[in-house]
């Protein structure tokens, strides 16, 4: 399995990148951080318009982390072997109907599929990398892919901010098709300014059967998730969807297990500190994914006794310390690692994504409360998987480093995903039958359900002694 940074070993190309080449990669982050991110404020504003549950609109945040879980581990290798520019452009063209469709969504379907196609922007961001390391020396390739990261941070930020005044000024669509419009313009400065770069003649074949499967299963277990817990499905058909989601994970592990060259080294998960650090970067996450879902909830339902009632631009302006916040912490994490140690940094981090958790369970009267418990839990994941993810790439052999991160990686992503899909089924499930807002029991089950598993997370580290030292 090939990882989305290059290996230093690579050569530079004698066709040196200018800083046109850099600024337009930059601007593509920028405008892909931008779709990327406008979604979450507006997810309440996207509900009411379509005529969905909670649970149905995690979907829509969730479909795009699908593709994006299931693409990192093999975006890196289709750079390879058919040129970092090509494959960039190809996945442009993708992301560019992605958010075309969503924009031209009549229903929830038709903007699931366009968050699936949009979902392969991850793979954007190791493209990059493999441009500037292949055209451009070690320390000035640092530097761009520093400037690329930001522009990609500050894209996520610009769409926190701009969510609510395009969707209330012009409609929740132009969400969507602005920022695609800035994607198409960039990319088309990307195939003129960027010299081409030759791909890398390779024996190994591409494990498009065992993409397939992980591809399935995710898909099936996310479907799954709304469905069951819907209450509307006999047990029978509960059932099938169980042995469904179980033969396509029984499928791909036995593909895995036999491919001259796997999408996901098996092997590797056998080992305590990956296998201890996988489980921790899971559960951290998860916690993660139902505060995405549950405090844009809560800061838009309105009834007597909770919530607020705002509107998408005061829920992005409330949201965008968490967003900083978020940004920070990745950095933040392993210098933490490296000044205190791992171990330190995760036991700081789930105690203060705990105490986060239940505080605002008990304490939800001002909107200032769940904007801070935001920005905390943020921080928080942010730096213990971090922390985790390093330490791990330091534990590992040096040729095991790309699989290792790449695994931890896809864990992260799906931690939130199903995070944030059981966020939205407690809302569902503790909707009000009357006016079928969610009660604010429910919200507070949900923060109290994110404050449990994150503690258990403590007692997962505790019986893990690799763990620990991880």
């Amino acid at each position: 399995m090939s990882t989305a940074v290059v290996s230093p070993a690579r050569t530079v190309s004698p066709v040196r990148l200018g800083r046109r080449s850099v600024g337009a990669l930059g601007i593509l982050a920028l405008a892909l951080g931008t779709l990327q991110s406008v979604v979450e404020p507006a997810l309440p504003l996207l509900q009411r318009e379509l005529g969905v549950s909670p649970a149905e609109g995690a979907l829509v945040t969730t479909a795009l982390l699908v593709t994006g879980a299931v693409l990192t581990p093999v975006a890196g290798k289709l750079g390879d072997r058919y040129g970092g520019k090509r494959v960039l452009l190809w996945l442009m063209a993708v992301v560019s109907a992605g958010g075309l469709l969503a924009g031209l969504a009549p229903n929830l379907p038709v903007l699931l599929l366009g968050q699936v196609l949009q979902g392969v922007m991850v793979g954007a961001l190791p493209l990059s990398f493999i441009l500037v390391r292949k055209h451009l020396s070690k320390g000035e390739s640092q530097a761009a892919i520093g400037v690329v990261l930001a522009l990609f941070t500050g894209g996520g930020i610009i769409g926190m901010l701009v969510a609510g005044p395009i969707a209330h000024g012009l409609s929740w669509q132009w969400i969507f098709v602005l920022p695609t419009i800035a994607i198409i313009a960039a990319t088309v400065a990307v195939a003129r300014l960027m010299p081409h770069d030759p791909p890398i003649p390779s024996d190994d074949r591409i494990d498009w059967p065992g993409v397939a499967l992980l591809s399935g299963t995710l898909l099936a277990l996310m479907v799954g998730f709304v469905t069951v817990t819907s209450g509307d499905l006999p047990p029978l058909a509960v059932v099938s969807i169980v042995v469904i989601v179980a033969a396509l994970a029984t499928g791909w592990v036995v593909v895995e297990r036999r491919a001259a060259s796997p999408m996901v080294d098996l092997q590797m998960l056998a080992k305590p500190d990956m296998r201890n650090a996988i489980v921790l970067t899971f559960v951290m996450s998860i916690t993660f994914g139902m505060v995405v879902i549950l405090i844009p909830q809560m800061f838009a339902v309105s009834a007597d006794g909770y919530g607020f009632g705002l509107n998408t631009t005061e829920i992005g302006l409330l949201l965008l310390p968490g967003a900083i916040a978020g940004a920070v912490s990745d950095s933040i994490g392993g210098f933490a690692a490296r000044r205190f140690g791992p171990r330190a940094v995760v036991i700081v981090a789930i105690g203060v994504t705990t105490v986060a958790m239940i505080a605002l369970a008990a304490l939800h009267d001002a909107a200032w409360q769940p904007a801070v418990a935001k920005v905390l839990t943020a921080f928080a994941a942010g730096a213990g998987t971090t922390a985790l993810l390093a330490s791990t790439a330091s534990a590992m052999k040096a040729k095991d480093t790309g699989i290792a991160t790449s695994l931890l990686v896809v864990t992260r992503l799906f931690g939130v995903i199903v995070g944030a899909q059981v966020g939205g089924t407690i809302l569902a499930a503790g909707a009000d039958p009357r006016t079928g807002l969610p009660t604010e029991s429910a919200f507070v089950t949900g923060l109290l359900i994110a404050g449990l598993v994150t503690a258990l997370s403590l007692i997962v580290f505790r019986i893990t002694k690799n763990g620990a030292r991880t």
